[in-house]
């Protein structure tokens, strides 16, 4: 009854999870993606004074949108080992640059979101003494945008390769029809995301809108909702 009831309540309860226990792999992969987390929040001396205790605390806001991405990436890191428990050489080389890539963005990607910051709070109290510590005007801001949408689309790239070589072991694995369903639809997803993410570049370096074409990756919904539909289980009313 437990195992029933932990199946229903699991965030993923229409696959058979064949990854049951940690491996090497996951445990290395796991200290990376905690210390990358830990070099978004812990930059810098920590407060000396109020003043510095309240500009730490605002902090929070940039902080916890480079931490939404870097958990993203870490749950679709974490979904592939538990869904597929693939530990062969391909897998290796993939996760091993993912796990590269992961450390070398956490400052920028920190960096980034307190530039924007500093933009909206400026915009919103007039005052930009934020947004002029980090020297991001307006050639500086556009970019950042670019540098940070190609690491997206190279970490999304990474991702879509490891689901993809999944999906080229199928028969090995076991995966039933509805598991190639949803593996397919999680590299059309990453696909997307790649495709969203070199438009920001072009965007961001060749248009006007330069530092706001990070507003393009709203579009990732919408597309998130059109490949959901494109793998819709079939003879079903309702998505999955």
């Amino acid at each position: 009854m437990r195992d029933t009831v932990a199946k229903h309540l699991d965030h993923d309860p229409e696959f058979e999870w064949r990854g049951q226990s940690v491996t090497r792999i996951e445990n290395l992969s796991d200290i990376v993606f905690a210390l990358a987390l830990g070099m978004l929040l812990l930059t810098g001396s920590p407060p000396q004074n109020y003043q510095e205790l309240v500009s730490f605390l605002i902090n929070i806001i940039p902080v916890t949108a480079g931490f939404a991405i870097l958990v993203m990436i870490w749950n679709a890191h974490f979904v592939f080992f538990r869904r597929y428990a693939i530990a062969d050489n391909t897998v290796v080389f993939i996760n091993s640059a993912l796990l590269l890539l992961v450390l070398f963005i956490a400052y920028p990607l920190r960096f980034i979101f307190e530039g924007l910051f500093g933009f909206i709070y400026g915009s919103a109290t007039g005052d930009y003494s934020r947004l002029a510590e980090t020297d991001m005007g307006i050639v500086n801001s556009a970019n950042s945008m670019a540098f940070f949408a190609v690491g997206y689309a190279i970490i999304f790239f990474l991702l879509s390769l490891l689901y993809g070589h999944a999906l080229r072991k199928a028969d090995d694995i076991g995966l039933d029809e509805d598991e190639r369903r949803l593996t397919k639809r999680a590299v059309y997803g990453y696909r997307g995301e790649i495709i969203i993410a070199l438009l920001v570049v072009v965007c961001a370096l060749f248009t006007p809108i330069g530092p706001f074409a990070g507003a393009l990756m709203c579009l990732n919904w919408p597309m998130a909702i059109i490949v959901k539909q494109m793998f819709k289980k079939k003879n079903s009313p309702e998505t999955d």
